[in-house]
């Protein structure tokens, strides 16, 4: 009887908080802050500034394809941070990778860096206890992007929630930063996680990322500042308590000894040799200089951005990129759902006879089949619009193979979850948006 009153008190609380319309803790007081204003002061900074003035406005990239080479670099940078480093992240998982990272991060915390983590809700809600433990030590301060009011692990509380505030919860932090004294930045697809970084033993994303230096650090860095400072960035401390010094001290020790246990993996020796970083800063793994914009929408997704009047800035301009492809347009996207617009793009480039080549997931390799269901409908129009179109296998080489393992191997599955649109071979899109009418309209992304 006790369970069944704690039960629907639960339920209670959510059907209240599924009512909302603004986040709890909305109102919870807190300071605006900015990206580091003297970059230049800095060992990276400095590291950079003979090429950076070289190179007039150009700014410096180069493409990680490799997970381990994106968790490294991750790792390394956050070891050379001296000022400030900025993590703004969709998915945080605090599996192996996460909590190795998250202790690099403390660690530069100790040495007084400001840190301030941002992660979206939607996959931290009822998991968190972890990963906002960060939060106890007092040169870190952790936000949360539209959180839901229930904050435990009771699925049905949590499910209730979500469906009677869907308006408001499902729209979503997409955005993937990783930024160091407002030097260097990491962008693109990756989250943070075993799978993303090509060290979980059974899947393993497709993605990239951009290394990145120059000018348009400096923009990555204020679109980090605009959701940061954002209504919708509610403050850890608003909606849990914070941890006490002994459980703090309790988490930093179990970070050490996963760090110890976990010392001679490979990639770990990588990042003791201080390679692939130390690589990039004398120029042995050379950096292609070229102008760049970055694209993010607004926080809220309806105020102004650059004179964008809807802040959905990264929509119109990738549109804008599409509409004015004259030969060739290549695209990758895991999550593939074209709305009506977006196939009226594909089509007009048909009409001019432009080639349009697609890669996207098969149903055996994607891990959302739900999104999948939405594509399969648009599988026969695109083709016989005359797109290229190309699903990823799930195994290298083994086109029916049902998912996970292949029973009495070591194959890992794959999924691809890279977001990249090159337009002419002449310029290129790396970033968070899928062609999907979720990241147009209802997520907010960056690149």
């Amino acid at each position: 009887m006790i369970a069944f009153k704690v039960l629907i008190a639960w339920v209670a609380a959510a059907l209240i908080a599924g009512c909302a319309t603004v986040p709890p803790g909305a109102d919870y007081p807190r300071e605006n802050t900015v990206a580091f204003a003297q970059p230049e002061q800095t060992v990276l900074g400095k590291a950079f500034a003979n090429r950076i003035r070289e190179h007039a406005d150009l700014s410096g990239f180069r493409l990680l394809p490799a997970g381990t080479d994106g968790f490294v670099l991750r790792a390394e940078l956050a070891a050379q941070a001296q000022r400030t480093l900025d993590v703004q992240y969709f998915i945080f998982h605090m599996d192996v990778t996460g909590k190795l990272l998250l202790d690099e991060v403390l660690k530069s915390a100790d040495r007084g860096v400001r840190v301030r983590l941002l992660i979206d809700d939607l996959n931290l809600s009822g998991r968190d206890a972890q990963l906002t433990m960060a939060a106890a030590h007092p040169n870190v301060e952790m936000r949360v992007f539209n959180p839901a009011s229930y904050r435990g692990g009771f699925l049905p509380a949590r499910t209730v929630e979500f469906a009677l505030g869907w308006t408001r919860l499902t729209y979503r932090m997409h955005n993937k930063l990783f930024l160091v004294d407002n030097t260097i930045g990491i962008a693109g697809g990756r989250n943070v996680g075993d799978e993303y970084f090509s060290i979980s033993p059974d899947f393993e994303f497709g993605d990239f990322d951009v290394f990145a230096a120059g000018p348009t650090v400096r923009r990555l860095s204020a679109s980090f500042d605009a959701y940061w400072n954002s209504p919708l960035a509610i403050p850890v401390a608003a909606l849990s308590a914070k941890a006490t010094p002994e459980a703090f001290e309790a988490f930093r020790e179990e970070l050490r000894a996963h760090r110890v246990e976990k010392a001679d993996e490979e990639y770990m020796r990588t990042v003791a040799a201080g390679d692939p970083l130390s690589r990039i800063v004398t120029g042995q793994d050379p950096l292609i200089w070229a102008a760049s914009q970055v694209l993010y929408d607004s926080p809220e997704k309806q105020k102004v951005v650059d004179g964008e009047l809807d802040g959905r800035l990264l929509k119109q301009r990738l549109t804008q990129a599409i509409s004015g492809v004259r030969q060739e347009l290549l695209m990758v996207s895991p999550y593939l759902v074209p709305g009506v617009e977006q196939m009226k793009l594909l089509a007009d480039l048909r009409a001019r006879n432009a080639t349009v080549r697609i890669l996207t997931n098969s149903l055996q390799s994607t891990d959302v089949p739900a999104v999948h269901a939405g594509y399969r409908r648009h599988r026969v129009p695109l083709l016989r619009l005359g797109v290229q179109l190309y699903e990823v296998r799930p195994v290298l080489g083994r086109p029916n193979v049902s998912g996970g393992k292949l029973k009495g191997t070591q194959t890992d599955q794959f999924a691809l979850h890279a977001k990249v649109f090159v337009f002419d071979r002449s310029k290129v899109f790396v970033g968070s948006a899928n062609f999907d009418n979720r990241s147009f309209q209802l997520n907010t992304e960056v690149g």
